[in-house]
């Protein structure tokens, strides 16, 4: 029987739900049971389990794409990790979640340690139990059976990312590296900025160009939590708008000395007249422990004190996005009005705060 939860399958183990329709790109991470679905039998029963070489080649291909990979296994945990690390398997991985605990809370670990959305998860498990029982919980995971994975991955939308970009690439190495700067943090005796200033961080602000457009929709379309307004731009929306004179679309990266953490921030300001209109703010969930969420907030407040102009926001609360509102206030903003969804919201210039003293600042003039 169909559960209500998750509603009747589709051909090929597929559920289409009302709440759950193909997104173009939805899966950000795929989680993988390993007994009969990644590799052939049952470790503790076989220690000479061996991989499946179609899917050994489509962690490759999702890896490529920059969807990040996870495991949640009902088995032993220092068996299992020294069998992924002898099939040189291991790194692929981040957080795995290998232990006698149910599927669903090893999946709710696994989303809380990436901070990203269970609605933005597959799970792959050969038992249809085990996908019954994540899909009772999570609802809004994508479950698949492992028969059904190759194909699933080759032809739906929700693993099929419109652009394959520099970050898409790097991505597993971004989080490994994340990883790396959590456990520095943890061993560290200094704590607060103290710590932060031993990383070297670098934040860097600059217009929009050509190649960075592709990965601007890429952040529109991942980033839920700090995202001002929910919305999302494609390709050529954003196209028109960095060639507008009227329009001045910013891009952030942060690097540290772990590494880069990528193009993590995007803004998207309205310059025609003498009150400036910020209608997207955003920045990757990924850096909101590094204390540099407003730094590119109070940039364009700068901007636009010294062109002699005004600076109104937009924001649009979708749920998730609460802390962006947060950001606004700490910054000086106040409501000025509220129109449907819309809160308008108007910058206080005479107090902009300077960047914090454990990041250094660079920016290029638009």
């Amino acid at each position: 029987m169909d559960s209500p939860m998750t509603g009747p399958a589709t051909p090929g183990g597929r559920r289409d739900t009302p709440r759950d329709r193909p997104r173009r790109g939805r899966v950000k991470c795929v989680i993988w049971d390993l007994d009969e679905t990644l590799w052939d039998g049952v470790l503790l029963e076989d220690p000479h389990v061996t991989p499946r070489p179609h899917l050994i080649e489509l962690l490759d291909t999702l890896d490529a794409r920059g969807i990040l990979q996870s495991v949640a296994s009902k088995n032993d945990h220092t068996t299992t990790m020294a069998k992924l690390t002898q099939l040189g398997l291991a790194a692929y991985f981040l957080h795995p979640q290998i232990n006698w605990n149910p599927k669903s809370t090893s999946i709710e670990e696994i989303a809380g340690a990436l901070n990203i959305g269970v609605d933005s998860l597959a799970f792959v498990d050969d038992q249809p139990f085990e996908r019954e029982e994540v899909a009772f919980h999570h609802p809004q995971v994508l479950c698949v059976d492992a028969k059904e994975i190759a194909t699933a991955a080759a032809e739906w939308e929700e693993f099929q990312p419109r652009f394959i970009t520099d970050e898409s690439r790097n991505r597993r190495s971004m989080y490994q590296s994340g990883i790396a700067r959590d456990q520095a943090e943890k061993e560290a005796t200094a704590t607060g900025e103290n710590f932060l200033a031993t990383l070297g961080m670098v934040f860097t602000i600059t217009p929009a160009a050509q190649e960075d457009l592709q990965r601007a929709e890429e952040l529109t379309v991942r980033t839920n939590q700090l995202n001002s307004t929910g919305k999302t731009y494609s390709y050529e929306e954003l196209k028109v708008l960095c060639e507008s004179p009227d329009h001045l679309l910013l891009v952030a990266e942060l690097q540290d000395r772990f590494g880069s953490y990528g193009k993590i921030g995007l803004a998207l300001i309205e310059t025609g007249t003498t009150v400036w209109r910020l209608r997207l703010l955003l920045m990757s969930c990924r850096v909101m422990s590094r204390g540099v969420g407003a730094v590119l907030l109070h940039h364009i407040m700068t901007l636009a004190r010294d062109n002699g102009a005004q600076l109104q926001a937009e924001f649009v609360e979708t749920g998730r996005n609460r802390m962006m509102f947060v950001t606004y206030r700490f910054a000086g903003f106040r409501e000025i009005d509220h129109h449907a969804d819309t809160t308008l919201l108007q910058a206080d210039l005479t107090r902009i705060q300077p960047p914090p003293t454990h990041l250094t600042v660079k920016t290029a003039q638009p």
